[in-house]
């Protein structure tokens, strides 16, 4: 995906959603997930994330990027 392709999914993708999600709201970005799955993917890095204290801080542009390269 190109950058000008990724700033187009952004301005139109998860706009409900603020610029820095915590899993609860991964969760529900990706269809309603565990929150079982979303800490394996996280704890992994096949979802790039900030982890702050105890907590997943999981900017926007790395969910775009994990469900851009995501296989099916």
């Amino acid at each position: 995906m190109n950058k000008s392709e990724f700033k187009a999914l952004y301005k139109v993708m998860f706009t409900e959603y603020p610029d820095v999600v915590n899993v609860q709201q991964l969760c529900e970005m990706l269809g309603g997930i565990s929150d079982k799955t979303a800490y394996r993917l996280l704890k992994s890095g096949v979802i790039k994330s900030i982890y702050v204290g105890k907590r997943y801080l999981i900017p926007k542009p790395y969910v775009l990027d994990y469900l851009s390269t995501a296989q099916a």
